[in-house]
């Protein structure tokens, strides 16, 4: 039988925390006196005591150390017990959210999804805007963490590749998390100050910026206003694509930078196929903008850049309605979704190394096809890879595409159209935001889908944040039994 204690522990020690966060926007509520601090006040006092409560129930069976298989539900527990919690302000705040609204709200700020409900964001609260974007905030630097300290250790979808990089601590999850959490809190919170005070630079105002920086660092894309990115047009979209793209690479590159070792960083392959990759699809853009639509070349460049950047990062920012460019766009705009970032960032997605490592097992069996007496090794990085990495993203791969297409037959069962299913999807597979389609495409919103779908979106939004296995590995007898 296993102990959930321990895990009950650390999961009511995060949601006391939350609670606490919640003075903030409280404070900015009171601040602006628009009445709405008590929802705050309300809130935090519950979150607070309840995860209190939790945590000292469970205290007496903290050892420091977790089995595997409570270190699987502590990574599935955090993603699926916070949102319930992040999602009381905006229950009993200004926005009269139904619980179904608020959770799916709350479940696509901490997965950092960007997928929102709310279609009247320039009329909320400021407190409620802010916590938003906190939950993001609190989302990208979380699921950093587990990337790099949880994922390798369990060896889930070829993240084992990563299990010793800079952070050596003999095995020891907790131990590690924790180190890796200090080391990465200085580099986000860095780049978040960074970003802040570029976005005012550029002439954005005070509150716009600190959220937008908070959003951004954590390839979230929850915005202040409607229209997202679009109320902000010009220099700020350059801004936001550097910020973004600083976001997509290896959060451990940057600690190892720190320390005075800036190679890692310059040799890294996925880096640097991440960079080129981006560099190709917006180049590539903006020729068909040029060519086929007259568009003027700056402007086609700033959208292109903004917008690639923004979908291929998972983030999700729209300043424009791209499903205006064409088909060929929006064909563009769909798939650039299904790659994401580089491991160890905020990104999210299937992310650049695995499609490095299928590359390189097709070339290989290709190879051995060509000469069936060869001996051809897999290598990434210059690192020879073992037969059980190899499985293991494959595994992921495959797991991948067909959630995401059980989740597109779910959502077409509850009335959805095709694109609208096949699209959500993805979005939610792969935490990516906006979808397409005029209801849930980048001029639209979440809001009017049923209140099935919206839970079905929820889970899916889980399940791609976690990697799929650490969540489907939950349904089985044999996870129970062990």
């Amino acid at each position: 039988m296993i102990d959930l204690r321990p895990v009950g522990y650390v999961v009511g020690l995060l949601v006391a925390t939350l609670g606490l966060t919640m003075l903030l926007p409280m404070a900015v509520d009171a601040w602006v006196g628009n009445g709405h601090a008590g929802a705050f006040f309300t809130s935090a006092i519950l979150t607070v005591l309840t995860g209190g409560l939790i945590a000292l129930a469970c205290a007496n069976a903290v050892t420091g150390r977790m089995n595997i298989q409570q270190t699987f539900l502590l990574t599935s527990g955090v993603w699926a017990v916070l949102p319930l919690f992040g999602a009381i302000p905006f229950v009993v705040g200004g926005t009269e959210a139904s619980f179904t609204d608020a959770y799916f709200e709350a479940m696509s700020g901490l997965t950092t999804t960007g997928s929102t409900v709310f279609n009247n964001l320039n009329d909320l609260p400021s407190g409620l805007l802010l916590w938003r974007s906190m939950l993001q905030w609190f989302g990208g630097i979380g699921i950093i963490v587990v990337a790099m300290a949880f994922l390798p250790e369990l060896r889930v979808g070829g993240m084992q590749i990563f299990r010793s990089e800079s952070f050596d601590t003999d095995g020891k999850v907790l131990p590690r998390a924790a180190e890796i959490a200090s080391r990465i809190s200085i580099v986000y919170l860095t780049l978040t100050m960074l970003c802040g005070l570029s976005y005012l630079g550029v002439g954005m105002g005070f509150f716009d910026a600190v959220n937008h920086a908070m959003t951004t660092i954590a390839t979230g894309g929850f915005s202040t206003h409607d229209e997202s990115f679009a109320f902000f047009q010009g220099p700020a979209e350059f801004v936001a694509a550097l910020f973004m793209l600083l976001a997509s690479l290896p959060f451990v590159r940057y600690v190892q930078l720190l320390a005075g070792s800036s190679e890692p960083l310059f040799k890294d392959s996925q880096v640097r196929a991440f960079l080129i990759s981006v560099m190709i699809l917006v180049a590539v853009m903006v020729l068909f903008r040029i060519a086929l639509q007259e568009a003027d070349a700056i402007r086609a460049l700033r959208e292109a850049l903004f917008n690639i950047t923004s979908i291929i990062t998972g983030t999700g920012y729209a300043s424009t309605d791209y499903q205006l460019w064409g088909s060929f766009p929006m064909a563009v705009f769909f798939f650039i979704g299904l790659i994401g970032g580089c491991a160890g960032s905020t990104c999210c997605s299937v992310k650049v190394f695995r499609y490095q490592i299928l590359f390189a097992a097709v070339t290989n069996q290709v190879k051995r096809i060509h000469s069936p007496n060869g001996v051809f090794k897999l290598k990434y990085d210059g690192h020879t890879l073992s037969e059980e990495i190899i499985s293991s993203v494959m595994a992921f791969l495959t797991l991948f595409f067909v959630t995401l297409g059980l989740t597109a037959v779910l959502l077409s069962a509850t009335g959805l159209d095709f694109i609208t299913s096949v699209s959500g999807a993805a979005t939610a597979i792969a935490n990516v935001g906006p979808g397409l389609g005029d209801q849930i495409g980048p001029a639209g919103h979440f809001g009017d889908l049923n209140s099935a779908a919206k839970w079905i979106l929820a889970c899916a939004m889980l399940i791609g944040r976690l990697e799929l296995m650490v969540v489907f590995v939950l349904f089985t007898s044999r996870f129970w039994r062990a």
